[in-house]
């Protein structure tokens, strides 16, 4: 009990700061005690006590599941009636602590119950709860276990569950037996009562031995449910048929034997009249028999042929729809293909188009300069303008004015382009420090590119300055001509592609 009330105190306290009426140096009580949060509040557990209970917890933890409920419903009288709201406080967060105790016991009953808690789901399944004394004996002991578990007596609990288990499946082999064969009993009892003992002795005698057979099965093999119906559905044929046997026979003993044969005769003529066949009251009744089935087997025989001649059709048609639908799937790649192919050759046209305008832009590019003045060639899909005749003084990455007509020409063409995007690249020779080099190449295609911006060929955005120092050496730095060659500044032009 002490345990019990300390469990409750942790939950209390813990559901008060849950809803903001504890912590830190902020306390904010009241907004939290309002008529219509209370009123939430049990909504909200009373629907936690209801999913609880589809969860079995009432059964698995009992005690504490009824203490929850209580604790709700007398919040509930109290909110009504218009108690103290720290009152119904107390008992809505009691509630909570009980229905979350519940929760973890019942956990703890399906870990330690669960072969009990399986055999009573199969009993009950099988309709154990119509033997309503015997199964409520069984139900109170299986409380009992859960009610061990809940007062910490788990021991108890393991030892008496196997007992349990038993009865359980006792239960529930009697219901199948129920189930299965309660209906051929049934039929059984009113041909007792209607004399079949004595009347028709073997035939009694015969569906007890069906009977017997079947209930042996059925307490060997309780769980194979496929043969013990078709067992069962067998036994209660057999005891329907000896109702009517037994009947009959009652029947037939009051008949005299001209009677009896005009009887059969007449069942005879009734059913080879239906079947179109010739009359044969003058034949002896087996041959009349003969003729019946002879004509039931020509029957029989001519519906097969119409079967088969009608699933033959069926085949030829699935054959057929089978035949069309691979056609239309083939139709239908035969129409991606072609439209692939289109695709591909429009967009072959367009790159043909495309390069055969770079040839002419490249031609009318290359005639802006002098040989001595720039390089042009293509690179890819890139127009290089390597421009040779560029110089700078020594050391340094002022543009002079004996460059500005290079240039010029190298805005002439990057304009031919439209509005192309740039890449300027600074080369220098092997003389001097790596570090210094590269720092020199960047400041000089700096310069190129302000040069550029300046004069509006494009907007800074589109214009990227790069150094390599002397990385990218064209020919050897050995000879005075050599150094010469690499020092210059690439203008990389890379035209935009035109949609559509």
């Amino acid at each position: 009990m002490l345990r019990r009330r300390k469990f409750r105190l942790v939950a209390v306290f813990a559901a008060l700061c849950f809803l903001g009426l504890c912590g830190g140096s902020t306390l904010m009580a009241e907004p939290f005690q309002t008529s219509a949060n209370l009123n939430a509040q049990i909504n909200w557990l009373e629907h936690e006590l209801r999913n609880a209970r589809n969860d079995e917890v009432d059964i698995l933890s009992p005690r504490s599941f009824a203490e929850a409920e209580e604790l709700v419903a007398d919040a509930k009288k109290r909110l009504d009636r218009g108690d103290k709201h720290s009152k119904i406080f107390d008992k809505i967060a009691s509630a909570q602590a009980e229905l979350q105790r519940a929760k973890q016991v019942s956990r703890r009953a399906r870990s330690e119950l669960s072969k009990v808690i399986r055999a009573r789901e199969l009993a009950r399944a099988a309709g154990a709860t119509n033997f309503e004394k015997d199964y409520n004996e069984v139900e109170g002991k299986f409380l009992d276990l859960t009610k061990a578990i809940e007062k910490d007596k788990v021991e108890r609990a393991r030892k008496n569950g196997p007992k349990v288990v038993e009865e359980y499946r006792t239960l529930e082999l009697r219901a199948i037996k129920d189930q299965t064969l309660g209906e051929a009993r049934k039929l059984i009892k009113q041909a007792e009562k209607e004399g079949a003992k004595r009347t028709v002795p073997k035939t009694y005698a015969a569906v007890q031995q069906k009977l017997l057979e079947v209930d042996k099965f059925i307490s060997k093999n309780p769980y194979q449910k496929v043969k013990m119906r078709n067992m069962a559905n067998e036994a209660l044929l057999q005891a329907g048929r000896l109702l009517q046997v037994t009947r009959q026979t009652k029947t037939i003993k009051t008949m005299r034997p001209e009677h009896i044969t005009l009887w059969v005769e007449g069942m005879l003529y009734d059913t080879s009249n239906q079947l179109t066949t010739p009359d044969m009251r003058d034949q002896p009744l087996g041959t009349q028999l003969e003729n019946i089935l002879g004509s039931i087997q020509a029957l029989q025989q001519d519906h097969r042929f119409l079967v088969n001649k009608v699933k033959s059709q069926q085949d030829e048609i699935q054959a057929q729809d089978k035949q069309i639908g691979f056609l239309e799937k083939e139709a239908q790649k035969h129409m991606a293909a072609k439209e692939r192919l289109a695709a591909e050759r429009e967009s072959a046209e367009k790159r043909l188009a495309a390069e055969k305008r770079f040839s002419q832009l490249f031609r009318e590019v290359r005639a802006y300069f002098e040989p001595n003045e720039a390089e042009v060639y293509k690179q890819g899909s890139d127009l290089v303008i390597r421009l040779k005749a560029i110089q700078f003084p020594v050391g340094k990455h002022v543009i002079m004015p004996n460059n500005y007509s290079l240039l010029s020409k190298a805005q002439r063409a990057i304009r031919t382009f439209g509005q192309p995007s740039l890449v300027i690249e600074g080369h220098t020779d092997s003389t001097g420090s790596e570090v210094r080099n590269q720092h020199l190449s960047q400041r000089r295609a700096e310069a190129v590119r302000a040069y550029l911006v300046a004069n509006g060929t494009l907007p800074v955005e589109k214009i990227i300055a790069v150094g390599y120092g002397s990385k990218r050496p064209l020919a050897s730095n050995k000879t005075p001509d050599g150094r010469a060659i690499n020092r210059r500044i690439d203008v990389i032009i890379k035209p935009v592609a035109k949609a559509g």
